[in-house]
């Protein structure tokens, strides 16, 4: 009997949003890194021991991006957050008690307030401000499969006239995973999916065995894949190479998506910015602007109206879907079976973290229903991709075509009118740091500590969180001022350097500044011999 799989994937990623104690007010940290931790991280560990509880078994793959776990790591960050739950939980506690309120909205601030009190528990005394242990021990049980990725998640296909470049920041990833997670991963995730000819080279040589590509990466392959995108492929390097199915993402987040279900909760409508500011202090900046508060009553429908939010009419619509979704998963399978005539094939589903509890308030609830749907189902199971990289000689080679699943599939949103101002300054600051790394090749102490910082500064102003934010016009003005902090910080150590005059105080705060990658070496900017 042909075995039939779906790859689930999940990738968690933040770009590195720590800000220094000088910003009181910290809104990216909240809004961006600390909303993740609240609906998404604690939620999906939540979801794994409850299912573990019940014996259901399941796998998945999954990414968690070093720039996330170094803030996740980080134990500055870690006590911000804990004080941000408390403000949330004294917020709720505020609402609950304000006899204005009708009783359909103080129901709803009594769920809110007992999820924010939940997630404080599980944080503090469940998982004791360790979230990375707590994903590391379902990878080391073999529950969950761990892919590495860049060190900063940059847009690789940007950087491949600078070789060096693309070797450190897939150094950075390897050597960030190993720190984390004790372990190197068989698989790298391609930041955006970006590739071009030439990558699967790249990443073959620092040991891993597969990667994932878009759909056409695949399906516009030389030659074409003769099982299409329901089996890996070989490159010429021999790296394998999944494709996704793009049209699950539309499945879900398409116009008629999942998440647009009438029932589901509106995530874009907030407490914070319907009630009248005195009775919620804690949701006001230090110059009086309102930040999102986490406490969402309504649902889909709700535009300006009181149309609150039904748990129950949701639980229906999640189950409804996940049975549409695992059948149409199974439907394929079958379908690529009966047209091919072969056994063991996959299909791989990729999913973003942030539809988990984030953009999608029922997203976890979805997923756990999807396995739980699965684990009875005779005819398909869930997988992981190694466990379809074991007969070498079995896969067709190829090449693979340009792909991203970005933009229109070619990652052109990273490079329009908003954003490509930045390629030019991060290029110039590759050529730099190489040239640094040859003057000073064995240099120790205070020089080793400034060109360190010099290389995280270079690593940090790759990542494609700034040409996004951008472009999406998500928090600009703070992507392109830190976007230009890393370069001018580049810029301070290149000429500090060549001045021979190095501030000690400088550096100091800086490094406390950003003190993600504590094994950096900035030798991996070096040329490979």
């Amino acid at each position: 009997m042909a075995k039939k799989s779906l790859i689930i994937t999940i990738i968690l990623h933040k770009g590195y949003f720590k800000t220094p104690d000088s910003d009181k007010d910290k809104v990216v940290e909240k809004e961006l890194l600390f909303s993740a931790i609240t609906d998404t991280y604690i939620p999906l560990l939540n979801l794994f021991e409850k299912l573990d509880e019940d014996s259901v078994p399941f796998k998945l793959a999954m990414v968690i991006s070093p720039t996330l776990c170094s803030q996740l790591a980080d134990y500055d960050l870690q006590a911000r957050y804990v004080k941000w739950l408390e403000s949330q939980i004294a917020l709720g506690e505020r609402e609950v008690s304000n006899c204005k309120l009708s009783d359909l909205r103080k129901q709803q601030a009594e769920k809110s307030l007992k999820y924010f009190k939940k997630t404080y528990d599980d944080y503090v005394n469940v998982y004791k401000f360790d979230l990375i242990s707590a994903f590391k021990y379902y990878a080391d049980r073999g529950t969950i499969e761990f892919l590495a990725t860049a060190g900063t998640f940059a847009f690789l296909p940007h950087y491949t006239q600078y070789t060096e470049a693309l070797n450190a920041q897939i150094e950075a990833g390897l050597y960030s995973h190993k720190q984390f997670f004790g372990l190197v991963p068989d698989g790298f995730w391609l930041p955006a999916m970006g590739y071009v000819e030439g990558l699967d080279k790249i990443i073959k040589d620092y040991g891993f065995s597969y990667t994932v590509l878009d759909t056409h990466g695949l399906l516009f392959a030389n030659p074409l894949p003769n099982k299409g995108i329901f089996s890996p492929v070989r490159c010429p390097s021999g790296l394998f190479a999944f494709a996704r199915d793009f049209s699950i993402e539309e499945k879900i987040t398409g116009e008629k998506g999942f998440i647009n279900t009438d029932v589901y909760r509106n995530q874009n409508r907030d407490l914070a910015f319907e009630a009248d500011i005195s009775e919620l202090p804690e949701v006001l900046t230090s110059d009086g602007k309102r930040i999102s508060s986490g406490y969402k009553y309504w649902k889909n429908t709700s535009v300006d109206g009181n149309d609150w939010y039904d748990e129950n009419a949701a639980e229906k619509a999640i189950k409804a879907q996940a049975e549409d979704f695992v059948a149409e998963c199974q439907k394929k399978l079958n379908a690529a079976c009966d047209f091919l005539e072969t056994s063991d094939l996959s299909l791989t589903c990729t999913l973003d973290g942030q539809l988990f509890g984030q953009r999608w308030h029922e997203g976890v609830d979805w997923i756990e229903q999807v396995i739980r749907l699965i684990a009875n189902n005779q005819d398909m199971e869930l997988s992981v991709f190694s466990a379809y990289t074991k007969d070498k000689n079995s896969l067709q080679e190829i090449k693979p075509f340009m792909s991203s699943c970005e933009g229109t599939g070619y990652g052109e949103n990273f490079l329009d009118t908003s954003n490509s101002w930045m390629l030019r300054y991060s290029h110039k600051a590759c050529e730099r740091m190489v040239y640094l790394v040859e003057r000073f090749p064995d240099d120790t102490g205070l020089k080793a500590r400034v060109l360190n910082m010099a290389a995280k500064e270079v690593l940090l102003s790759q990542s494609f969180d700034w040409a996004k934010m951008l472009q999406e016009k998500n928090y600009p003005e703070y992507a392109e001022t830190q976007f230009k902090k890393n370069i001018l910080s580049f810029t301070t150590v290149y000429d500090s350097l060549g001045a021979n005059t190095i501030s000690t105080e400088w550096l100091t705060k800086l490094e406390q500044e950003h003190s993600l990658f504590s094994w950096m070496n900035y030798h991996i900017f070096s040329e490979k011999k």
